[in-house]
């Protein structure tokens, strides 16, 4: 891994578009990892079906991803490890032996430096000058001393001058050169929710392990003196959005990261946030389920749970990025929508899109954000008789000014009851009824704010291909292939990035024009399918639906969308 991000990142800083992803088993040691390097002289939305260098450092990696090589893929291997003949092969693939463990040797390295190596080979066979790859192996390892980045350098150069002695003439993959246009940031989706989270005044995450959130909780923990920020690892699930629960309560806005089972633990926390309508920002990245499932593999199964999740009826908002891009903007959007109208919010991400390495460009993290804390009692306009409505039922959006601790005049009771305008409980009916309205008005509210669906490709076409979250960039990949058009019938994408409260309207009046549609899903029900039939009345009848653990590839919707109904 370390080596697939020295690489992306090499590649980026020379003005090529990168993405990278991994898949590693669910071991806590050993099993079949790899990193997928992706580098183009345009923008990229997605990884590819197909390989054009396989760096193989053992012969698993050549059985497992053999099918996925085409005629001229360059499979590099140390036949040490075994001596692959074309036989071995359906296709034609260009076979480099490359002795990685005598390189080990001759540096007098540990057998882990093989990666070094093939990074320094695979810059080489791209034809690239090895310059490329030098200071972002001093930044990846300066941390570790002098000695340490002198001894990779040493590695990957050796793997590069192999290359470049022993192999002069192979120059089938070749990279074309470009223009560097502007500087850019190779990060992961979760880095992009906590830069998102801090540009958006974050002060207080309390985030319990587990994957693929955990990247995350490395970013917050190893910035968090420089950043000003409380990271707090809890026992577990239930403390921790608790805990959330009270820093909101306090004042400062706060967010946990989790998965679809730890979000389980988390529910009735959901609900005390409903209850006494306490600001919260949620980062649930989605896995494989039920259970514990495939727990390091990416799925999109959570979507139907979180808009109803918790016991008893409240308003919550429901966003899904699609991209690193996208998790940074959504995640200061976020903050702005909990604040605003006191309820928690969701960033629904998943696997992929979580510890992906996306290229983003620096100017997209660039600018003032205005920070909206909504509605804030202020302490000269409260009465001194201790009568603070902190719910009061006085507001058409149904959004009743809060206080903070120490505030003069500003007490008030928050605790998981029922309970009238000054919080104190009670289970009179018409209190009752009145209070849960005062709750829902601000699903109305939210009307205002609700982000329609995007629109790629022209917004008549005939066949209509309806994504949510990470699903827009292979779909995009597919159809900017083929010009939005197939057989003459244009093609183009419509994109939920606001999930809930559902953009009925919007939707209704986009879907109603296309005679054919598709929803394209990483599960096996169609979840969101079923949500635009259960607000709009239209039932998509075809679906592409994966729910393998893998990431869809770009070849897969093009069979789908050039199919016969």
């Amino acid at each position: 891994m370390s080596s697939g991000t020295i690489l992306a990142r090499a590649f980026s800083r020379a003005g090529y578009c990168v993405f990278a992803t991994n898949e590693y088993p669910s071991l806590i040691r050993g099993g079949h990892n790899i990193v997928t390097v992706r580098i183009a002289t345009r923008e990229i939305h997605a990884l590819e079906g197909v390989v054009d260098i396989l760096m193989a450092l053992n012969q698993e990696t050549v059985d497992l991803h053999k099918q996925e090589l085409h005629d001229g893929s360059i499979v590099v291997f140390d036949p040490k490890d075994y001596d692959w003949q074309a036989s071995d092969f359906s296709n034609k693939p260009v076979l480099v032996p490359v002795p990685l463990r005598g390189l080990v040797e001759q540096g007098a390295g540990e057998p882990v430096m093989r990666n070094t190596i093939a990074l320094g080979v695979t810059v080489g066979l791209l034809g690239v000058d090895f310059i490329l790859v030098e200071s972002v192996i001093h930044d990846q390892f300066t941390k570790k001393g002098d000695e340490v980045v002198r001894r990779n350098l040493a590695f990957a150069r050796s793997g590069y001058d192999f290359v470049k002695t022993n192999l002069p003439a192979l120059q089938g993959c070749h990279i074309a050169p470009t223009t560097k246009k502007e500087d850019v940031l190779v990060l992961s989706g979760s880095e992009a929710v906590g830069l998102g989270a801090v540009r958006a005044g974050m002060r207080f995450a309390a985030i319990y392990p587990m994957t693929p959130i955990n990247s995350l909780i490395t970013f917050l923990a190893d910035h968090a003196k420089e950043l000003r920020i409380v990271y707090k690892q809890p026992e577990d699930e239930i403390a921790g959005i608790n805990m959330a629960i009270g820093a909101s309560i306090a004042g400062v806005r706060s967010m946990v990261a989790t998965s679809g089972g730890g979000f389980a633990l988390m529910v009735e926390g959901l609900s005390l946030a409903g209850m006494v309508e306490a600001p919260l920002v949620i980062d649930l990245g989605m896995r494989v389920g039920p259970a514990t499932g495939m727990p390091t593999w990416t799925e999109q199964g959570e979507l139907q749970f979180v808009i109803h999740a918790g016991h008893g009826e409240f308003p919550r908002v429901v966003l899904a990025p699609a991209d690193a891009a996208e998790a940074y903007t959504l995640t200061i959007e976020a903050f702005q929508l909990a604040d605003k109208y006191q309820v928690p919010v969701f960033l629904l991400t998943d696997k992929y899109i979580n510890e992906s390495q996306w290229c983003v460009p620096k100017t997209h993290f660039q600018g003032d954000v205005l920070l909206d804390r909504g509605k804030i009692a202020q302490t000269e306009a409260l009465a001194s008789d201790v009568s603070f409505s902190r719910y009061s039922l006085g507001n058409d959006d149904g959004i009743s000014p809060r206080s903070f601790p120490g505030q003069k005049h500003g007490q008030y009771f928050a605790n998981s009851y029922e309970h009238n305008e000054v919080g104190h409980v009670s289970e009179e009916p018409m209190n009752r009824k009145a209070m849960v309205q005062k709750r829902l008005k601000k699903l109305s509210a939210m009307s205002r704010d609700i982000l329609p669906p995007s629109v790629y490709g022209d917004p008549e076409a005939g066949v209509t291909c309806v994504t949510w979250g990470s699903t827009r960039g292979p779909v995009l990949e597919a159809l900017e292939r083929v010009g939005f058009a197939v057989g003459g019938t244009r093609v183009n994408v419509v994109h939920f990035s606001w999930i809930y409260p559902f953009p009925a309207a919007q939707a209704a009046a986009l879907l109603s024009k296309s005679t054919r549609i598709i929803d394209v899903e990483q599960n096996a029900t169609g979840q969101l399918s079923s949500l635009i039939r259960e607000h709009t009345g239209i039932l998509i009848q075809e679906k592409l639906l994966k729910y393998d653990g893998r990431p869809f590839f770009p070849e897969e919707i093009l069979d789908k969308v050039q199919s016969v109904k």
